[in-house]
Formats: structure tokens, C-alpha cells, sequence
């Protein structure tokens, strides 16, 4: 049987699909959709699925499902969208401008000179730090 077909007309809830021999996570989700309401629906989600990510996949998604204790479509697909490979983004070319010439260094040692004492002390004599700047401010 079809999936357009299981999808087209449904007499009976399930019935289109009711005849599949599904793997074995796939026929559990089935049992299981067949209780609620709107099962029906959810399990043609799920085999639609079939179409864009194959059996082993949805398979898959649905065993995860199981082993987490839920069974809707939502998390099926959920489970599929994430295991999808992202695209690739297209490379990039740098400018020769921006290329670095030499690796730069990791040095520690120069953010040791940030604790010696009298660091961001100003020490030019015509400007007394803060309180310069709130007089520049105009809170003075």
C-alpha cells in the first residue's frame, strides 16, 4: 500500500495503514497513537516522514521516542529535524588584508601587569579621576 494512498481516504481510524508490517518502534508508536485522539493523524505525520528521512531514520526516531516515554508525532519529527546534517555554509574568502602574517602568541604574563598596584591610576596631575569626570558631567 501507498503512502498517498494511506493519506487519500481513511474509512476507519488507522485503517489505511493498519495492514503495514512497520519495524517494530514504528508499529509501538502505532499501537499506541491508536489511543488518542487524533492518533490517526499523528501517525500519517509519521510516515511522511518516511518520504524526506527513510525508514531507518524514523525508525530510529521513534525507538528514541519509546525509550523517553512519549509517543507523538511532534517529538518524532522533533527527533528527526535534529539528527539532520546542517547545510554546510558556502567557504568564504578572506583578503589578503585581513590574513594574519604571524600566529599570534597567547602571553599571560602581559595580564599580570593589570595587578600591580597603582594600574589605571592617572597619573597626570591635571585631572583628579573621578571626580573629573562627574564635574564633566555636570553632577557637580
Amino acid at each position: 500500500m501507498s503512502l498517498a494512498v494511506a493519506i487519500g481516504s481513511r474509512p476507519k481510524a488507522n485503517a489505511p495503514f493498519r495492514d503495514w508490517d512497520l519495524p517494530a518502534a514504528m508499529r509501538r508508536i502505532r499501537q499506541k497513537l491508536e489511543r488518542v485522539p487524533g492518533g490517526d493523524r499523528q501517525m500519517v505525520e509519521i510516515l511522511a516522514a518516511l518520504l524526506v528521512d527513510g525508514p531507518e531514520a524514523v525508525e530510529a526516531a521513534c525507538a528514541e521516542a519509546l525509550a523517553q516515554g512519549v509517543h507523538s508525532a511532534d517529538v518524532v519529527l522533533n527527533i528527526l529535524v535534529r539528527r539532520r546534517e546542517p547545510e554546510r555554509p558556502a567557504p568564504i574568502a578572506t583578503p589578503e588584508a585581513l590574513k594574519l602574517t604571524r600566529e599570534p602568541t597567547a602571553d599571560c604574563a602581559r595580564y599580570d601587569s593589570l595587578r600591580r598596584p597603582g594600574h589605571g591610576k592617572n597619573a597626570d596631575p591635571r585631572h583628579d579621576g573621578e571626580a573629573e569626570a562627574l564635574r564633566n558631567e555636570g553632577r557637580l
